[in-house]
């Protein structure tokens, strides 16, 4: 009996060699499973499920806008104040939620990257989507408003809606690799991210407007405020949502679509980063788990 040789090029690949977001979005049967695997423990024992998606952000709404918009005025600075506040809120929320789940997602299925093996990937994928099925909720509610409110669609409202929330989705999926790969080493990062939840609901003009940054801060502090990604996002979904709206005169931030476009910029080179990081640091998953 003769044994044919097994030629290198025969079509064998090195295990998780062809891995990485290729092979994520190949493997679509996994990543449905994880994703509903993780929405259904999230909501397990609940009787109202992902009717908690519309509880949520409509608490958190209100929360917001009797302090700071009845208890403390900012109604009657900003015409509207509710879906000023509402169209930033849902984009911010994304953004928290997504890293938040992002970061733990590793290490939250331990025994799955020890025993099996699969493109690691697939697990702050998965957290991601479930946090877009926590945003269109968000969404529903905000276009209601919206139309309520006076809000018409247009091709430049549009436009700008899908240019912030490109910049959202970018930077968190980018961010939450990195973070993802990190938290496997060092987890104290989980609480450096809880921390930087509350820092960012209050680094953007979603609360309050960016005007009183530059009324009451030196120069280089509305500089450095600017620059921030989320800044340009969150006024983006106010000029589609909100402004179209009002009828008011409100100023932007300057030079307002140059500046989404760098940040765009800047969540892309984030997100190779983040994912460069994930790649060279999976190798070590299962051995540090």
């Amino acid at each position: 009996m003769t044994v044919t040789p097994i030629r290198a090029d025969a079509g064998l690949r090195v295990p998780g060699g062809d891995g990485g977001l290729r092979q994520t979005l190949r493997s679509r049967y996994l990543l449905r499973l994880l994703v509903r695997r993780e929405l259904r423990a999230r909501y397990k024992g609940s009787l109202l499920g992902l009717g908690w998606s519309y509880v949520r952000p409509a608490v958190h709404f209100s929360v917001y806008f009797y302090v700071i918009g009845v208890f403390l005025g900012m109604d009657r600075q900003i015409e509207d104040f509710g879906i000023y506040l509402f169209s930033g809120m849902v984009l911010v929320t994304l953004f928290t939620e997504a890293l938040h789940s992002t970061t733990r997602s590793v290490t939250g299925n331990a025994p799955l990257v020890r025993k099996v093996f699969l493109p690691r990937e697939l697990f702050p994928t998965a957290s991601a989507l479930v946090s877009l099925v926590h945003f269109l909720p968000g969404l529903m509610i905000l276009l209601c408003a919206a139309v309520a409110a006076g809000w018409r669609p247009s091709p430049a409202g549009l436009g700008a809606a899908a240019f912030g929330f490109a910049i959202v989705a970018v930077l968190g999926f980018g961010l939450g690799l990195l973070c993802a790969a990190v938290n496997v080493f060092f987890r104290d990062l989980e609480q450096a991210v809880d921390i930087l939840m509350i820092v960012v609901t209050w680094s953007v003009p979603m609360i309050y407007p960016w005007t009183h940054v530059q009324a009451h801060a030196p120069g280089w502090v509305l500089d450095v405020y600017l620059a921030n990604p989320l800044v340009s996002a969150v006024s983006l979904f106010q000029k589609a949502f909100w402004h179209s709206g009002t009828g008011g005169d409100f100023a932007f931030p300057p030079d307002l679509y140059a500046r989404a476009g760098i940040s765009l910029a800047v969540s892309v080179l984030v997100f190779v980063a983040g994912h460069a990081a994930f790649a060279r640091m999976q190798k070590r998953f299962a051995q540090e788990l």
